[in-house]
């Protein structure tokens, strides 16, 4: 629900009646991962998307009737063999579905869920637990936690108030926020592990991935477009102030004079961040990867030719380098699609991102027997992780 945050507290500051479908569990290959939400107000309106289409029909139906009776539901789509025009998912995979009404008089779960959408659409990390599965008058309940761990809300029986289902859900929700992901966590009506069996759904808002790019040239700035296309907070280094402009990169989020491993040593990465070496200069090249294949972010590419590579690949071990450390470096960067212009580079470049990230091979569809989509994201804490985004 929180990646229609903006459009959502605007309903809430209308004081508009709406109900919001969330995806909370899915199978196979399915089109969008859990967290992903469609809501509907009483006129009508619609903002956001389930399932890319197959079923928008149906959980449209199903949040209208949601408004009308008040009850939250939780409802299942899967591909349908026998009619392949009835309602299913036509890509052969399931999503589970939660529907709750959220009318604008209601005081225990409104308030919650404005606080949560406000925080994510300024930017402010925040993680919105809900029940989104276990005793029927739980579902839809939910908990907004910070990442001190305060939280407001509550998932138990009673009126608001710190229940061990409360407690247990901010400790879980807290360690999730931390590592950005959203995922299903079981747990017990009673917490812990004690009572009927409920599963949460813990939604996590934070600040975008950063993509640093090291190089103020012309596919500096093609790669910086495709970086906000994808959803990245986007900064280009350069120690050459007269390449390094705003002017020459519109697209970025900012622009830094400086020298590439000294800006990496004072700025903030994680285990989320892309590193990509545009300059292929040894004197910026060699001791910023140097500092930045030790670091745990989520990727880092040298742009280069072949003999670049093999040369820089020696500069680095005698700079004491492992090889363990040097089989992080993508280099020569990007996919091979055969690119030319800055923009197809950017392209490659991307490509190759978007398949670290998500586990992918990189090779056409077309043919294949391997998934669509992958899931490299393994459980942690002490909830049982049913799915993750």
């Amino acid at each position: 629900m929180l990646d229609i945050a903006a459009e959502l507290r605007r309903w809430c500051e209308e004081e508009r009646d709406f109900a919001v479908a969330t995806v909370v569990a899915v199978g196979g290959s399915a089109p969008r991962q859990p967290g992903a939400a469609l809501a509907v107000d009483a006129a009508g309106t619609a903002v956001g998307s389930v399932s890319g289409g197959c079923v928008e029909g149906a959980v449209y139906d199903l949040c209208r009737d949601a408004l009308r009776t008040g009850q939250a539901v939780r409802e299942s789509f899967g591909y349908s063999d026998e009619d392949a025009f009835s309602v299913g998912l036509t890509c052969g995979g399931t999503i589970e579905i939660l529907v709750t009404p959220v009318p604008a008089a209601d005081t225990r779960l409104r308030p919650v869920l404005a606080a949560a959408l406000s925080a994510a659409a300024d930017g402010r990390p925040v993680a919105l637990v809900r029940v989104a599965d276990g005793p029927p008058e739980l579902l839809g309940r939910a908990l907004l936690v910070r990442p001190d761990g305060s939280y407001e809300g509550s998932l138990g029986r009673m009126a608001p108030g710190r229940t061990a289902l409360d407690r247990t859900a901010a400790g879980e929700a807290r360690a999730l926020l931390e590592a950005g992901r959203t995922a299903t966590v079981g747990a017990g009506a009673a917490g812990g592990r004690c009572g009927e069996p409920v599963t949460l759904l813990v939604e996590s808002a934070v600040a975008p991935p950063r993509m640093i790019v090291f190089g103020a040239i012309d596919f500096a700035g093609a790669l910086a477009r495709i970086g906000k296309f994808l959803g990245y907070h986007v900064t280009v280094c350069d120690a050459r102030p007269v390449f390094a402009t705003a002017r020459r990169f519109p697209e970025a989020d900012e622009v830094v004079v400086d020298w590439p491993h000294r800006y990496l040593d004072a700025t903030e990465v994680d285990a989320r961040t892309v590193l990509c070496v545009l300059t292929h200069d040894a004197k910026f090249d060699v001791p910023l990867l140097e500092r930045a294949l030790r670091l745990p972010v989520g990727y880092v590419g040298a742009m280069g030719s072949r003999r670049t590579h093999e040369d820089r690949l020696r500069r680095l071990r005698d700079a004491g380098l492992g090889e363990l450390e040097l089989a992080r470096l993508r280099s020569p960067i990007g996919l091979d699609l055969g690119a030319r212009t800055p923009e197809e580079t950017a392209l490659s470049i991307a490509s190759e991102i978007v398949a670290a990230r998500r586990g992918g091979g990189g090779l056409p569809l077309t043919g294949a027997h391997t998934p669509i989509h992958h899931d490299l994201s393994a459980p942690v804490n002490m909830g049982r992780i049913d799915s993750v985004a």
